[in-house]
């Protein structure tokens, strides 16, 4: 069948600019979901929208928890943005059951096919989530950090974001400053392949656990972080901060 829905292969990066250098670069891959395909989708052997499967897709990952149309609706009209037409996420999939999504992107266009607006749905490791919604008319996607993700970096930053539209390769990136200077950047680039049974039990032995070693490469990350000398900043401290407590 043809689809829409497909998988991008390749690498995650970072690179910490400030105060110490540091760098990381893993394999993953991502699926691009069509949400109006996960019912065709959920007809492949080895995939499930909603159900126990090798790889599969719950709705409550991600968003409310509810209906993912009904809420990038909502999140849309509350940016004065139009309905969306067709609506595609860019996400892992869970993997034996377990997924953690840092970030999950969803490309909304509008009834014609043209790119409306892009919601930058972000996690933190505290179970806790945030989005963005940036129109893609607007000259730069850019927004003031508005949660707490990393405890090695201060609330007072800026992300400007940069995307390709998903084609034969797609692009996702993030350059955060602090006081007008860089200080982090991280993206995202794969190459397209379909999303067929074949490709994703290939994937499922090219790449093992991958979801479980995303989670495990945030901590082994976080000490060479802390053997490097950068400071913590505690999440309590900022809700206190938030509140107007001491």
């Amino acid at each position: 069948m043809s689809l829409n829905s497909a998988i991008y292969v390749g690498h995650v990066v970072h690179h910490r600019h400030r105060p110490k250098k540091h760098f990381l670069r893993y394999r993953v891959f991502s699926l691009l979901i069509d949400i109006d395909e996960l019912a065709e989708l959920d007809g492949l052997r080895w995939f499930a929208h909603n159900k126990r499967a090798l790889f599969s897709f719950r709705d409550r990952d991600h968003a409310d928890g509810g209906n993912l149309r009904d809420w990038a609706r909502a999140q849309l009209a509350a940016e004065g943005l139009p309905a969306p037409g067709r609506i595609r996420m860019l996400c892992y999939p869970r993997i034996l059951g377990y997924v953690f999504n840092p970030l999950t992107v969803w490309y909304c266009d509008d009834e014609d096919g043209t790119p409306l607006a892009t919601i930058y749905e972000v996690h933190n490791t505290f179970h806790e989530r945030h989005t963005y919604v940036l129109p893609v008319a607007a000259e730069k996607q850019e927004a003031d950090k508005a949660f707490y993700v990393s405890p090695f970096i201060d609330m007072n930053c800026h992300y400007a974001f940069k995307l390709s539209a998903p084609g034969k390769s797609v692009l996702v990136s993030i350059n955060e400053t602090q006081d007008g200077a860089p200080l982090l950047y991280a993206a995202f680039a794969g190459k397209r392949r379909d999303l067929s049974d074949a490709n994703l039990i290939r994937l499922f032995f090219s790449h093992p656990l991958m979801t479980l070693k995303v989670t495990a490469g945030i901590h082994w990350e976080a000490l060479k972080l802390i053997a490097k000398g950068i400071r913590i900043r505690w999440h309590s401290d900022r809700k206190k901060a938030a509140a107007g407590e001491p």
